[in-house]
């Protein structure tokens, strides 16, 4: 037997392999500092873990529509109008097995073999392989330094073909924490819609800006939106997502969702209508004022390492920083951090090929603590690259790309 052409297409998620390497360090009895995942260590709110405590009465869990709990539906309408302004209809929201699940189903809906998508570099890897998944062109758009590591007008306007047929942005970024100023994406979304094109606009960082980003309902109705409990909420493990869809595709992604996975979490959707009341909205906007915290002390703690940051971010919980003053590669640098220092990182090369060998990815979703002593390591690190520099001792440990 063989596997498929397409699982031997996708390349391995290396903030989860050098997760992997980092937990094989601590099985040896080394404190590993965590900063390669963008997994928030609060949990979820204290209302949705008693909701779901009340659950596990043994009453029967059946499945629920596949689209999810018309109430939990409501739920996500009235926070789109209290917390963006923007009125949806509960009919055009799908409830998810998580924002993965959401991507599946929009890629699943859109894209066919051979159409030619534009995403910018660098970006979310998964979201690549969803639409390579289904026979797209991925066309990875280079970002720079001056746009902020996002997409803008005039660089979808120089990629843009007659084979072109849809778009996908994130804003806040990851891996870059950076936001589309509103004007900009409006831009992009009008052109893209003047072309008959779809707009898949991950916006699952949306609410952990300073300030919240707006969302892209407020300038184009019509875009495919992704959304999740994960972050905002604290809900990574819960699995729980959604996706807000034109009115005319939400019976086709209830086709697809019965199909591929029959329905979201029953417990998670019972439990994730406690997000929404005053209590847990309170608790998740000091949370997102922790993150603002994290992100100063993320920033003051680079810089005294010497690690520049070219683009502060402005949403999200990462920072993408430069390590090319090092004299080492980002895979090589965050290598030898992790064997030397046991501070896990991401390196570029998760992202695209714009600066793969230049930037790694720190996420600032860990404590306080935790982020101040693996900034002080890191600091260590640069220290004893340099002290190596100038007696000329340095023997960077290089790994073919």
């Amino acid at each position: 037997m063989r596997p498929s052409q397409r699982a031997l297409a996708v390349e391995p998620f290396y903030a989860m392999e050098f997760g992997k390497r980092a937990r094989e360090l601590e099985a040896a009895g080394h404190q590993v500092i965590k900063l390669n995942l963008g997994e928030p260590d609060f949990g979820a709110p204290p209302a949705v873990l008693s909701a779901l405590e009340k659950l596990t009465d043994g009453r029967p869990l059946p499945y629920t529509g596949a689209t999810g709990l018309i109430e939990l539906r409501e739920a996500i309408a009235n926070f789109y109008l209290q917390a963006h302004g923007v009125a949806v209809d509960p009919a055009r929201i799908v409830v998810t097995a998580g924002a993965s699940a959401a991507l599946l189903l929009v890629t699943a809906a859109l894209v066919d073999p051979g159409d030619r998508v534009l995403i910018s570099d660098p970006s979310y890897p998964c979201n690549r392989q969803f639409a390579e998944s289904f026979g797209a062109e991925v066309v990875l758009v280079p970002t720079t330094v001056q746009s902020r590591f996002q997409l803008n007008l005039p660089a979808v306007q120089a990629n843009w073909t007659e084979g072109t047929r849809g778009i996908m942005i994130a804003t806040p970024s990851n891996p870059t924490g950076t936001s589309l100023e509103t004007t900009e994406l409006k831009q992009i979304c009008d052109f893209a819609a003047g072309r008959d094109a779809w707009r898949i606009v991950d916006e699952i960082y949306l609410n952990l800006g300073t300030p919240p980003a707006t969302s892209v309902l407020s300038v184009d109705p019509d875009a495919f939106v992704i959304n999740s409990f994960s972050k905002y909420f604290g809900m990574t493990g819960w699995r729980l997502g959604w996706c807000v869809v034109p009115a005319e595709f939400a019976p086709v992604m209830e086709r697809l969702a019965q199909n591929y996975y029959i329905c979201p979490s029953t417990p998670a959707q019972y439990a994730a209508l406690e997000c929404f009341t005053p209590q847990s909205l309170a608790v998740a906007e000091d949370r997102r004022e922790e993150f603002a915290r994290r992100r100063a002390v993320v920033l003051e703690g680079l810089a005294a390492a010497g690690l520049p940051v070219p683009v502060p971010p402005d949403g999200a919980f990462y920072v993408y920083f430069d390590v090319s003053g090092t004299g080492l590669s980002a895979w090589d640098f965050c290598e030898r951090v992790l064997a030397e220092k046991h501070v896990a990182l991401t390196p570029g090369k998760d992202f695209g090929r714009i600066g793969a060998d230049r930037y790694v990815r720190l996420s600032y979703s860990a404590s306080v603590g935790e982020l101040r002593e693996g900034l002080s390591r890191l600091a260590e690190f640069t220290d004893s690259l340099n002290q190596g520099r100038s007696s000329g001792t340095l023997g960077a440990r290089e790994r073919p790309q």
